[in-house]
């Protein structure tokens, strides 16, 4: 799994920073965080397919993060694409769509599936992972979202299978999927026996643009990463505070408060061509400390198990 930054400017792209964007991508799905313009295209740039399994959520409906979105599913459906997308953001974002599709007059390929969040919560859960949202704090309705993924299975010991008798094959398989096994005999071979302790899912939070908010570290307790709106420096706090967005420290004390692994700024303002003095001021807080760039791509690892079998 992979954090892909297509975009890390905010309200106007910068001849270095596109409109906000990010993909996390598994090797079988993709997960689109905001859909600013010209999203299409740092996709091509980032080789990201435009046929993969695909979830796009949108934190607001401020045009710098939804204008991309019409000019993505164009581009999708003149790539002939077939796999159904699904779109997740506040309420007025089908309105949006639909009156996009009507005046722009474009017809897709492929079905896409609407979903207004109505209230805070789990809006997603598959066989591996759940997103939840949470209210950020923000000038208009505007949500963050959380990606965990469930436990995965611990590391399999082929030695212990071959020990109770059972030849590799369809039974190793079924132990590594947590079943049990009755052998011939009227033994039990519990998946327990052969399989490490599980292993915890990565968890990763994306604020969307945000003041700090009361419920944040809860909501992003543990995050192994926590991608958070760094609009404007402390100096401008008030500034940032007017127009709901936050500044490095507040950011960082976020992501310390959440007990967070790693904190990434992101949705930087056009005023600052470098980005030094963001990154400073957040370290005064919280050492473990990125700026996103456009094209940054993070490797995110499967986490280790507490403990395995001796």
């Amino acid at each position: 799994m992979r954090l892909i930054f297509l975009g890390t400017s905010a309200a106007v792209p910068t001849l270095k920073r596109s409109l906000p964007a990010t993909i996390l991508q598994s090797s079988m799905e993709q997960w689109i965080f905001d859909c600013g313009e010209n999203t299409q295209r740092q996709m091509m740039t980032a080789k990201i397919s435009f046929h993969k399994k695909t979830k796009i959520f949108l934190s607001h409906l401020h045009g710098d993060h939804i204008l991309g979105l019409p000019g993505l599913l164009q581009t999708m459906a003149l790539m002939d694409r077939k796999n159904p997308l699904q779109v997740y953001g506040p309420i007025g974002l089908r309105e949006f769509l639909f009156c996009c599709q009507q005046i722009l007059n474009f017809e897709l390929t492929y079905k896409v599936e609407i979903y207004e969040i109505v209230k805070p919560g789990v809006i997603v859960e598959e066989e591996g992972y759940i997103v939840e949202a949470a209210k950020a704090n923000h000038t208009v309705e505007s949500y963050s979202y959380v990606f965990e993924e469930k436990p995965h299975p611990g590391e399999f010991f082929p030695e212990k299978a071959l020990a109770f008798g059972l030849p590799e094959g369809e039974l190793w398989s079924k132990l590594q999927k947590g079943e049990n096994i009755t052998l011939p005999d009227g033994r039990l071979v519990k998946s327990e026996e052969v399989m490490g302790p599980n292993r915890p899912g990565r968890k990763i939070v994306f604020t969307g643009d945000t003041m700090p908010f009361e419920a944040f570290a809860d909501f992003a307790k543990g995050a192994d990463v926590i991608i958070h709106d760094c609009t404007l420096d402390d100096a401008l706090a008030t500034k940032a505070k007017v127009n709901g967005h936050s500044t490095p420290s507040q950011a960082a004390n976020q992501a310390k408060a959440a007990n967070a692994k790693l904190l990434v700024l992101t949705h930087i303002s056009a005023r600052y061509p470098y980005s030094e003095l963001l990154l400073e001021q957040a370290k005064k807080v919280f050492e473990n400390t990125k700026i996103a760039e456009d094209f940054l791509v993070m490797e995110l690892p499967l986490k280790e198990a507490n403990s395995i079998i001796p």
